[in-house]
């Protein structure tokens, strides 16, 4: 989410044009039905068949990656902002608050008027902190941001302890009311009660005020409390992608061999540990601890599949021809491609929409994606040969500034007689 239209990184560009695609292959499942069902086929939406194969390719190849390459650019593009106005002699401190709490207040709109998957508040939240770190090495960076990851993983993985010992205590012989109460409570998460299924239908099927007021008066905590839990991974992240960009990294800068090297280990090394999770989690019956814990706790595997990731993207962009352009469009104008999949979505599924919410199966919500990636790729590029930036990239920059930014391109000069 850079927020400059000159002088780009086109390999940044890219590589944030397939991160936000991919992102709507798992978010468009939490569109379309019951929370639960996100983590757990077995809740809603289909376990069998193609619903059963789209969830396991889903959860192997695109859950949690994408989103972990999204915030390694953010972190990136946050350090390329905070240079270009040290250079241009401005505040940077200044500049980069005033973004981030822009950024925080559209991720407060998103959660509570479109969606609750909301990423922008957190990642407003935290960048105020990674300002902290602009000016260490590569190196420096690396080491910190994987000691965070470091943590995620030990946090998530005693998460997962906790959840198999509460199912533990409470199914124990005389085990107290609070304690399956406990229990119950962390279950609902994935097995929703039937009472817990027919009042998030009637939320999600009702009208745009009535799901507002419910997030509002439900969930209203959220964006905050949710920071404890996500937010040193997303810190870990973002200090990631500043060393991607320090080292040369994501600006694609190293040899392909190198990029061959690391993807070669760390795709098919991070596929093998979600596919073991893929298969516990189904000849478990989708256990909560393993389904949910689990899949938090994989914090290293997904993280390695990211930069794997990002390493076959800049390969692949060397060679992808009139494609590249189309993706990097996509990524240059990525803020208004993520809240433009939640519009479209949210008017699809809710019933301020289309009111398609909990009818449909997992594949058959999840054909929507397919749609709204050529519906980026076709407006995205001819949008920027007009225009500066997207729409919403426009405004993000216009109100971080406190004023209105020039939005058309201007021409180019008339070449002079000979």
């Amino acid at each position: 989410m850079a927020s400059t239209a000159t002088d780009r990184i086109a390999t940044l560009d890219l590589i944030r044009g397939v991160a936000v695609m991919g992102i709507f292959s798992v978010n468009v499942i939490a569109f379309a039905m019951i929370e639960g069902a996100y983590f757990n086929p077995g809740a809603y939406g289909g376990h069998s068949g193609l619903d059963l194969w789209l969830w396991a390719l889903n959860l192997v190849l695109v859950d949690g990656k994408m989103r972990s390459l999204f915030s390694m650019l953010f972190g990136a593009s946050m350090l390329l902002v905070i240079d270009r106005a040290e250079a241009a002699g401005q505040n940077a401190a200044a500049v980069h608050l005033r973004r981030m709490i822009v950024l925080m207040g559209f991720g407060l709109l998103h959660f509570y008027f479109i969606w609750f998957g909301d990423i922008l508040f957190s990642y407003g939240a935290v960048g105020i902190i990674a300002f902290l770190f602009r000016n260490r090495s590569a190196r420096q960076l690396a080491i910190s941001g994987g000691g965070l990851l470091l943590v995620s993983t030990i946090m998530f993985t005693l998460f997962a302890f906790h959840m198999h010992s509460a199912d533990l205590a409470a199914h124990a012989a005389g085990a107290s009311a609070e304690t399956i109460a406990d229990w119950n409570g962390i279950g609902r998460l994935l097995y929703p009660l039937p009472s817990d299924f027919m009042h998030d239908l009637a939320v999600h099927r009702g009208g745009f005020f009535g799901r507002s007021e419910y997030m509002f008066t439900e969930r209203g905590a959220e964006p905050f409390t949710s920071l404890l839990g996500i937010g040193p991974e997303t810190l870990g992240l973002m200090l990631l992608g500043m060393a991607g960009l320090k080292s040369g990294f994501l600006t694609g800068a190293w040899s392909d061999t190198s990029y061959r090297h690391l993807a070669w280990i760390a795709v098919p090394v991070g596929a093998i540990a979600f596919a073991l999770l893929a298969f516990v989690d189904v000849r478990s019956h989708f256990y909560s601890p393993l389904v949910f814990g689990g899949f938090l706790a994989l914090v290293p595997f997904r993280t390695g599949m990211a930069l794997g990731y990002a390493a076959l993207i800049i390969l692949a962009g060397r060679g992808m021809g009139p494609l590249a352009g189309r993706i990097e469009a996509a990524g240059r104008c990525a803020f208004t491609n993520y809240l433009g999949t939640s519009l479209v979505a949210s008017f699809v599924f809710y019933g301020w929409g289309l009111g398609l919410y909990g009818s449909v199966s997992r594949y058959h919500a999840w054909l929507l994606a397919p749609v709204v990636w050529l519906a980026m790729l076709a407006w995205s590029k001819p949008w920027l040969e007009r225009f500066q930036y997207g729409p919403l990239e426009w405004l993000w920059r216009s109100l971080s500034r406190g004023a209105l930014q020039p939005m058309r391109k201007r021409p180019a000069p008339a070449p002079i007689a000979a």
